[in-house]
């Protein structure tokens, strides 16, 4: 049986961008594309993306999607693939941590949050890690309805 790729491979992959001019109706990004055109972008892309929130700041995944259509001109990006390879980034993340690669190099996987700045559960070590590396750097976390969340995420966003 074969290994199972790393996220380190997934990640390195040398997949390209690609549109979806027609989007099924039903089917994620098909509302918000509104009859435009959706990309779906690569992990190594999502990545880089991720590379540029500085330390303090903080974007929600629906802020990475308007800039990767944005950057492709297109009226949205992928709901699922971008939530999956920005996923796929904080574990690579961790893997390259893993490796003894130095925390500054890394790709900041803990600074991108949820619709409304809530803390992604899913991401390498729950909300709780994510949470510690975000008040390191000085951003504040607090409960809300039950969940973790960054209150003033909306001032933290920065211009990808």
């Amino acid at each position: 049986m074969p290994k199972a790729r790393s996220a380190l491979d997934h990640l390195n992959s040398g997949r390209e961008p690609h549109i979806v001019h027609v989007i099924p109706p039903g089917a994620p990004g098909y509302k918000e594309a509104d009859g435009g055109a959706m990309v779906v972008s690569p992990p190594a892309e999502v990545d880089a993306l991720v590379r540029k929130i500085a330390p303090g700041q903080v974007a929600t995944l629906d802020d990475l999607r308007a800039a990767l259509a944005r950057r492709h001109a297109v009226a949205t990006a992928c709901p699922v693939s971008t939530a999956i390879f920005a996923g796929m980034s904080a574990r690579a993340a961790e893997e390259r941590r893993q490796a003894g690669q130095p925390i500054d190099d890394l790709t900041p996987w803990w600074r991108v949050l949820k619709r409304g700045g809530f803390l992604n559960p899913k991401l390498p070590g729950g909300v709780e890690k994510q949470r510690m590396l975000l008040e390191g750097e000085g951003v504040k976390v607090s409960t809300l309805r039950k969940q973790l969340a960054v209150f003033d995420y909306e001032q933290r966003r920065p211009a990808l």
